[in-house]
């Protein structure tokens, strides 16, 4: 029994698959929060177009 929990304890076969996972984890959130910000740019961004589209045709009549 003693052997089998050195055995096991010494054995990293499955250190790639974690370290993987972490990087997967970070580059999702990473991309989470850059999309979150581009999409509250582009909200912004529409609603200035918006707001100068419908000055504009105000101003002509």
């Amino acid at each position: 029994m003693k052997q089998l929990l050195l055995r096991l304890w010494k054995e990293d076969d499955g250190q790639d698959l974690v370290e993987y996972a972490l990087i997967v984890a970070a580059v999702g959130l990473a991309l989470i929060v850059t999309v979150n910000q581009l999409s509250q740019a582009v909200v912004s961004l529409y609603s200035s177009i918006t707001q100068g589209l419908a000055s504009i045709g105000a101003s002509g009549q």
